[in-house]
């Protein structure tokens, strides 16, 4: 029996390591990338915040400020559809103790900067209340028409926006309730309702009482009055 030469063999050697290497190469599966698991990590993390907080606004928040954030206790404000940034401006606020609402400075009093960001990341969320149409009683057509001329005679539109839906720091006041917003606007108009800003204050100190009332009423039912409102052809 003759022996194979050693490059012969050696090279028949090295011809077969190559090919179940392939093979392997082939057949293996392949690492994930570290920035996909780094991503899928942060998304799980996200989901899992966002479900955490959902629960304890269920548990936290309804019982005043309603399912949904759709209140229905005088004098609590809806939080369907605020804005997220202005959610923590106003959760800031009452946790410093610069708003004067004691149930609601207990309640923040308490709450970490994650706190703060987590439940206004879920009212942000929290899509507006939409009236079914028609609405009993109908919005009274003079008081709206008179509401919408004020609102643009005071420059409300500039920073609310025509349909009052806000955006950012600038809360949504379309559709929120009436005596709540009325409150509100006389808070500010007296310097006893403290804003992050001085703007609210320096936009109402003009601003007759009864202009406050109406642009109350106009705001609280412009969705209302919107949903009412024939559909056109």
């Amino acid at each position: 029996m003759r022996r194979r030469s050693g490059p012969a063999w050696g090279t028949a050697a090295l011809a077969c390591l190559a090919l179940v290497c392939a093979a392997h190469a082939q057949t293996a599966p392949k690492k994930p990338k570290a920035g996909a698991a780094r991503t899928s990590a942060v998304a799980a993390s996200a989901a899992e915040r966002a479900a955490f907080y959902a629960q304890r606004f269920a548990t936290v928040c309804v019982t005043c400020h309603g399912p949904g954030g759709r209140s229905e206790q005088a004098g609590v404000p809806a939080l369907a559809g605020q804005h997220s940034f202005y959610a923590i401006t106003q959760l800031f606020l009452f946790r410093e103790g610069r708003r004067d609402n004691a149930a609601m400075v207990d309640v923040a009093k308490t709450m970490t900067d994650a706190d703060l960001r987590g439940f206004s990341e879920h009212i942000g969320t929290l899509p507006p209340a939409q009236p079914s149409a028609p609405q009993l009683p109908l919005p009274d057509a003079a008081r709206m028409s008179k509401g919408a001329e004020l609102a643009r005679q005071h420059k409300c539109v500039f920073c609310h926006g025509t349909d009052f839906a806000g955006g950012q720091q600038v809360p949504r006041i379309a559709g929120q309730r009436e005596e709540y917003l009325r409150d509100t606007l006389h808070g500010f108009r007296t310097g006893k309702r403290p804003g992050y800003t001085q703007a609210m204050i320096g936009a109402l100190a003009t601003v007759p009482a009864e202009d406050l009332d109406a642009l109350a009423y106009y705001a609280a039912h412009l969705r209302a009055a919107a949903a009412s409102a024939p559909s056109p052809r």
